[in-house]
């Protein structure tokens, strides 16, 4: 049995999230199907990670095992010319039949991008806020985020997931030129956790006490305590590590 270890990136824009889902078009749909069209065979495609909808990838990564041996240059071609242009498959290689995409990753990483001048070119894959922002206060109060904690008021309602805690080891912004980015790498995310994140730290940086404001959210443990969520456009899963 060969299992293979697909890395991707996707403009998440027209797909309705990663995960299969009846009624809508998914990330996951697109790419099965076109494996399958080339390879002529079912095939289980297993994600890292689920990104909801309107959300972006430059790092996802997926797997799927099969029974013969593939011709990793060819099959990357083929595949890419299959797909529409919004994804991509940047790197294909053999792996431990042990792999799984999901199961086996340590950490994921996401960025989320904040454009604080109009512009055509980042409309479509940012979110315009045009308050100030400080770079170096935006650091300071993220800092609440890191370490091992229950992140239930950032993350929606899923009663398929019981345990909320997640260990964050980043949570960082830089400045480029006209864009802030926020970069947070973490063992896991929980459904809509990142875009909760920024937006309740948008929130805190208004306030005049902005670290015991997030250590209330923390503590009360109900979603109606944090801010409302950042735009899907803005958020790309960055990179997943095992």
């Amino acid at each position: 049995m060969f299992n293979y270890k697909l890395t991707l990136q996707y403009d998440g824009t027209k797909y309705a999230g990663w995960q299969i889902q009846e009624n809508a078009l998914s990330i996951q749909e697109v790419i099965k199907s076109s494996i399958q069209q080339i390879l002529q065979e079912e095939v289980n495609l297993i994600g890292a990670g689920r990104t909801d909808a309107g959300v972006h990838a430059l790092g996802q990564v997926a797997n799927f095992t099969l029974d013969k041996e593939l011709d990793l240059f060819r099959f990357k071609y083929s595949i890419n010319s299959v797909l529409p242009d919004n994804i991509s498959i940047t790197n294909i290689e053999s792996v431990n039949e042990k792999f799984h995409s999901r199961f086996s990753a340590k950490k994921r990483s996401y960025i989320y991008l904040i454009s604080i001048q109009k512009s055509p070119f980042f409309d479509r894959y940012s979110y315009n806020y045009y308050s100030e922002l400080n770079q170096q206060k935006l650091n300071e109060i993220s800092s609440v985020m890191i370490g091992s904690k229950d992140f239930t008021s950032f993350s929606k309602l899923n009663p398929e997931v019981q345990n909320k805690n997640c260990e964050v080891f980043e949570a960082r912004w830089r400045k480029e030129k006209n864009l802030f980015i926020f970069y947070i790498e973490a063992n896991r995310f929980l459904y809509g956790m990142v875009r909760a994140i920024v937006g309740t730290l948008l929130k805190a940086y208004s306030s005049e006490s902005a670290i015991e404001y997030l250590e209330n959210v923390f503590a009360e443990r109900n979603r109606d305590a944090a801010a409302d969520s950042v735009p899907a456009k803005g958020l790309f899963l960055y990179k997943i590590k095992y």
